[in-house]
């Protein structure tokens, strides 16, 4: 999905509820393949505790066109669901009978009636008396619905499962505009109704994921998460009064090969906070004028032919090989630099090879500057609410261990740059 959440409005006071776990595993981990309650519930493992110790629990997560989906399941009994995996989102929701308008998906769409633990929340206001929530995202896409509580469980590596009774879901019956076949979203943001703080203190607000342009990759959750080792960079992350479900990073500078561009002198340049980090969308976007600085050092340094596409001012140049390419790294504060493989920043589209760091905002809503999940391809990206920190580790992703990471050629990534091919299509349409 090329989306961002942009706002969220959920028309309850049910805003402020939290909640907490008392018997939740320290950690699990969920496989990921390459294809986007109330205070007092706890959360309940039908693991024995040897079993806790001995395996993590997981899901598996594809990658589809442009984000990466998780496959979990909700309800008594368990249906599966696919929802895509955004740290921009704020809230677990998904397709729910009776549908007014909806979207295609893949799976059969959730029936609240045929599941004996679906409890729709009720807020008992003088107009209405369920709970309704509205979600307008960056791309303009929406989901309008009630807020309800169900119980999800996520498999585990040992066979048994990680279940959470009576977390708090988004039912939704007018959702439109997603380029997707998932059931809906899994929030993973700052705010008490995402998934990670649904899971409690004993998650330690902590998780991270390795994605993978092809194959099986991880999203670890708790103890597990902890990114550390060779390689390991860490960034302070932020939060904003105004959109506090964000993860901001603070970018200090883009070096484009050996030039670097700094944000200080520019409008962007800020020190709490001026990108943010999310799983939700595809591509990187940087503001206008200071995109500009770094096209312009791309362009003095490639000199292949310029290709042009029609209502799209993506940099594409007609050549069959990333080695003209120069390497670029985002150096974030804190002396975290990030060196980007070619594959994170430069796509193969037909017979040409463009820069995928994106000028200005996706749509006039959308947020100016956002590190997307394509830039973060094989990098092991951990969330540390503790700390305020967050680290990258270059990683193999999609192998059972973790492996320093190589350079990858172009044509590993072929079946994933096919599939952008018709997304850009759409996006520039978007962009109108």
């Amino acid at each position: 999905m090329m989306s961002m959440v942009l706002s969220l409005q959920i028309i309850t006071a049910f805003l402020f509820i939290t909640a907490t776990a008392s018997s939740a595993p320290s950690g699990f981990t969920m496989d990921l393949i390459h294809r986007r309650t109330n205070s007092s519930s706890s959360r309940r493992s039908s693991n024995t505790d040897d079993d806790q110790l001995r395996s993590s629990p997981y899901a598996d997560i594809f990658f589809e066109t442009s984000e990466y989906l998780m496959k979990l399941k909700i309800g008594t009994p368990p249906v599966e669901m696919e929802a895509i995996l955004d740290t921009g989102s704020e809230i677990i929701w998904t397709q729910c009978l009776p549908c007014l308008n909806c979207y295609y998906q893949r799976n059969p769409i959730f029936d609240p009636s045929k599941s004996s633990t679906y409890k729709q929340k009720q807020c008992n206001t003088p107009d209405q008396s369920s709970c309704d929530y509205a979600l307008l995202y960056g791309d303009q896409s929406y989901s309008k619905g009630s807020l309800a509580t169900e119980t999800l469980t996520i498999q585990s590596t040992s066979g048994h499962s990680y279940v959470m009774p009576e977390t708090v879901i988004g039912c939704s019956h007018n959702s439109s505009g997603f380029l997707t076949t998932a059931s809906g979203i899994v929030g993973l943001s700052w705010t008490s109704l995402s998934l990670i703080s649904q899971m409690g203190k004993n998650m330690l607000g902590a998780f991270s994921y390795c994605f993978s342009p092809e194959g099986t990759s991880k999203i670890n959750f708790g103890s597990n998460a902890i990114v550390s080792g060779d390689g390991t960079v860490s960034t302070t992350m932020f939060t904003k009064k105004e959109k506090p479900g964000f993860y901001y990073l603070n970018l200090d500078a883009v070096s484009v090969g050996e030039t670097r561009v700094e944000t200080l002198g520019t409008p962007f340049h800020a020190v709490d906070g001026n990108m943010v980090i999310d799983s939700g969308t595809t591509f990187t976007y940087l503001p206008a004028s200071y995109c500009s600085l770094v096209r312009e050092s791309v362009e003095k340094v490639v000199t292949a032919e310029r290709v042009t596409y029609a209502n799209d001012d993506t940099l594409c140049y007609k050549t069959d090989t990333m080695d003209i390419f120069p390497v670029i790294t985002m150096h974030f504060s804190g002396g975290a630099d990030l060196v980007l493989d070619k594959n994170n920043t430069y796509m193969a589209n037909g017979q040409a090879i463009c820069l995928m760091i994106m000028c200005g905002p996706m749509t006039p809503i959308a947020e100016e500057a956002v590190f997307g999940n394509r830039a973060q391809n094989n990098f092991l990206v951990g969330y540390d609410h503790s700390s305020l920190l967050v680290s990258f580790k270059p990683t193999v992703c999609g192998v059972t261990e973790d492996k320093p990471r190589d350079s990858t050629s172009a044509a590993s990534f072929l079946q994933f740059n096919i599939k952008f091919v018709l997304f850009i299509f759409v996006l520039s349409l978007i962009r109108l």
